[in-house]
């Protein structure tokens, strides 16, 4: 048996080693001049397109996830270190954002040139990513780092917060990567003074009425999505904007019926810029456990993340399929975008929950 083998994997390699031989006789300048200039700049271009083909699969390639604990363990200097409140939300912040600069292939959403200019799923990954490293960004400026509306803002999250909201998809003059650095590093500058004893100036109030806050946003973006991604297979809704409040007026009058259906084009736009949302949101909660969970269990609220952060981790399962099934709803084929929906739609009722909790006495 184990001689078959052998013999089976001389064979096989005698066999590549002789296509490989073929392959390179073809860009043999000989070769090139005998073909002449047509048939080598074909050959040219088709070899171009496949180098393309190869590096932009690999660069389509999603991030892993990673422990945020270890993440801002190593980044303190060792697991000697007592890290303080914030520190490892902060650190996870600055880590989502040396994920979206440093992955493969970079930072995609303003490449210009081939392969990257071709390629939409990561793109779009990357900008749901980004959603909610600058909605966390805000919240750690406006509410986790000031004990109250009229206390003084910190002047590093003050530069870290726009730095964010830049344009994701400017190519030069300034280059959107380098305005994201400047975040990062500013973050880094907090970071440093909140774990400076000696320095007063650098807080983080781990407080239920602060998370509760931050959350409400979380709330809103993962309904958002939630309809987005629903639309897939096309909706008609009640139109409930002004629902709960006889007085309430709008500044343009809108159908009681909507019919919503997203253009099958934006199918895999939407799921991606899903998924890339909740892999970064489910490090960020991650992060919160670790610095609130005092203040969760004293609410008894931290089986409630933990529910969030499972469903969470269940919208970053693998996909079995190259492209993005869209079955109808109770059809034969399956339907990505609608059981992405499900986990973001039930992370919001628990995050609804959550904030609940959090907010009674």
């Amino acid at each position: 048996m184990i001689d078959r083998i052998r013999v089976w994997l001389g064979r096989t390699w005698d066999a590549g080693w002789r296509s490989w031989r073929r392959v390179g006789r073809l860009y043999h300048p000989a070769t090139l001049r005998e073909k002449g200039m047509l048939w080598s700049a074909a050959l040219l271009v088709a070899t171009l397109f496949l180098i393309d083909v190869i590096v932009g699969i690999y660069w389509s390639a999603e991030p892993e996830g990673f422990e945020v604990r270890s993440v801002a363990q190593a980044r303190a200097g060792g697991e000697e270190v007592r890290l303080v409140k914030g520190y490892t939300f902060t650190s996870t912040l600055m880590h989502i954002g040396e994920v979206l600069l440093d992955k493969h292939g970079g930072y995609l959403s303003n490449d210009v040139m081939p392969p990257g200019v071709w390629l939409d799923n990561i793109p779009n990954w990357e900008f749901g990513a980004l959603v909610m490293l600058r909605d966390a960004a805000g919240g750690l400026r406006n509410h986790l780092s000031r004990s109250q509306s009229q206390s003084r803002e910190d002047p590093d999250l003050a530069q870290a917060e726009p730095q964010f909201n830049f344009q994701n998809d400017s190519w030069i003059l300034p280059a959107t990567e380098g305005e994201y650095r400047k975040g990062i590093e500013a973050l880094g500058r907090y970071l440093v003074r909140l774990q400076d004893s000696a320095q007063q100036n650098a807080q983080f109030y781990a407080r239920a009425d602060n998370l509760a806050q931050y959350l409400q946003i979380v709330e809103k973006r993962l309904g958002s999505l939630s309809q987005r991604l629903s639309a897939s297979v096309g909706q008609i809704r009640v139109n409930t904007d002004l629902a709960g409040d006889a007085a309430a007026r709008q500044a343009t009058e809108s159908a009681g019926i909507l019919v919503v259906k997203t253009p099958w084009r934006e199918l895999d736009d939407v799921f991606y810029e899903a998924r890339g949302a909740s892999w970064a949101l489910l490090h960020i909660l991650r992060a919160i456990e670790a610095d609130f969970e005092d203040v969760l269990i004293r609410k008894n609220a931290l089986i409630s993340l933990r529910q969030i952060i499972r469903e969470l981790e269940a919208t970053q399962q693998a996909t079995m399929s190259p492209v993005i099934l869209n079955g109808s709803g109770f059809g034969v084929f399956a339907n990505y975008s609608l059981t992405m929906a499900n986990y973001i739609a039930r992370a919001d009722a628990a995050v609804i929950d959550l904030r609940d909790l959090l907010q009674r006495g």
